[in-house]
């Protein structure tokens, strides 16, 4: 195990190769499903119909409705007997997302996650402490499957239980610690408040399920002295976490080429848009047997990062998400995403990486924002009416929207062991 490589770098013609490969695999496949074929045979598309890249824009988009109307095992192009997992996605109303897996498959979703750990300098001497939710859905099981392929002792110890984790941080000697980018900020700023830093091992931390700024990237690794920490990407109808994950050069994130294709499209037309524009991920699987995707609307916004990475690694990268089309909130008119307020917010150095957004409606029915952020630590309460004042200016004009901005001490907005609601919008709950 310990000479064994999991990240490919195959040239630019070789991943078009296996792109223009797997797509005719994923094509083959597709047709064993009813549900498929009933939705293809409606947008007037043949079996061979589609035999190269160019030919993706023939297709129509699948998305969550297509999974919900397939319930229970959507989008099936296996008999059942072959299946021998499902997972399902989180925070969904109504019926779930199932997703099915062959033993491949779950090979497959390992094999992504190995690549990450490789990816972050990480190897079979290495620890790895798990903080991610286990059961249907895939954060859990997915950290695990990967550092068990990759031979790393691995603790499972799931999210919360913050006294756990830092016991078995001094007691486990991981090196590694695996968590939303929440969680890992709340280690983070318990072990530097009980002083027990120099008791652990800690060298690398990896960050996934929710959008994490640079800020809170560099607060990280300075409280816990780490060597690095990565950003990874993933969703259950993609075998779950370790999509992609950004290298040592943090401009952007490297995707699996040659697990998918990933096309940025406008979501009303869904056309490709400009390479470096900001537009809707859509994917295409190129090995997925039990539930492959095809043209699968993911609704996360993001751009694809030409050139290629100053890492010198072949595989594309995308860049951070944005957001999501439901974290979308318009706001006298203006359409906001969470990512465009973390992005004014990483432009001040007397700010650390925490925020929240508040919209309210008053008796006449205008419209307004609170926008509340942390200073960073050891900054100074001085500032704060010239600091919320520039702040403001500058969303305004980033945003095209005004908006109340209030400074707040450092550590003083709530920490979660999960995912950060960052906006909250209660326009719909006041009383009229």
């Amino acid at each position: 195990m310990a000479g064994k490589h999991f990240v490919p770098d195959y040239t630019e013609e070789e991943i078009g190769k296996i792109q223009r490969d797997g797509l005719q695999y994923t094509m083959r496949q597709v047709w064993k499903s009813p549900q498929y074929r009933e939705k293809l045979a409606a947008h007037g598309i043949e079996p061979g119909d589609v035999r190269d890249l160019d030919d993706l824009a023939k297709l129509p988009a699948f998305d969550a409705e297509d999974l919900r109307a397939g319930y229970p095992l959507p989008l099936l192009c296996v008999p059942e007997r072959e299946v021998v997992r499902i997972h399902a996605s989180s925070g969904t109303t109504g019926k779930r997302k199932i997703l099915a897996y062959t033993r491949e498959d779950v090979d497959t979703f390992a094999l992504q996650m190995a690549r990450c750990y490789e990816m972050a300098g990480l190897g079979p001497d290495d620890r790895m402490q798990i903080a991610v939710g286990y059961g249907l859905w895939t954060a859990g099981i997915g950290f695990q499957l990967g550092s068990e392929l990759m031979g790393m002792l691995t603790i499972p110890v799931g999210p919360g239980n913050l006294e756990m984790h830092l016991q078995l941080l001094m007691d486990m000697q991981p090196t590694c610690f695996g968590a939303t980018a929440s969680m890992a900020l709340l280690v983070a700023e318990e072990a530097e408040r009980a002083g027990i830093g120099d008791r652990l091992r800690l060298r690398k931390m990896i960050c996934g399920a929710e959008t994490r700024s640079e800020k809170m990237r560099l607060a990280i690794e300075e409280k816990l002295g780490l060597e690095g920490s990565y950003d990874i990407a993933g969703m259950t109808e993609m075998y779950g976490p370790g999509t992609a994950i950004d290298c040592d050069c943090h401009t952007g994130l490297h995707y699996w080429a040659d697990l998918f294709i990933i096309e940025v499209v406008d979501p009303v037309t869904l056309r490709p848009v400009a390479p470096g524009e900001i537009g809707e991920m859509v994917v295409t699987t190129l090995r997925k047997q039990a539930a492959p995707l095809l043209r699968y609307r993911t609704h996360d916004l993001t751009r694809l990062v030409p050139g290629r990475c100053a890492c010198g690694l072949s595989m594309p990268r995308h860049d951070a998400i944005l957001g999501r089309s439901d974290d979308m909130v318009v706001f006298r008119g203006v359409n906001i995403y969470p990512g465009q307020i973390m992005d004014v917010i990483c432009q001040f150095a007397e700010l650390g990486g925490e925020y929240q957004a508040e919209i309210t409606r008053d008796a006449h029915a205008q419209d307004h924002m609170l926008l509340t952020v942390e200073r960073a630590m050891g900054q100074s309460a001085a500032n704060d009416e010239n600091l919320a004042a520039a702040i403001a200016s500058k969303l305004r004009k980033a945003i095209l929207a005004r908006m109340d901005v209030k400074i707040a001490d450092y550590g003083s907005l709530p920490r979660t062991f999960s995912k950060s609601k960052r906006v909250t919008d209660l326009r719909h709950t006041q009383t009229k």
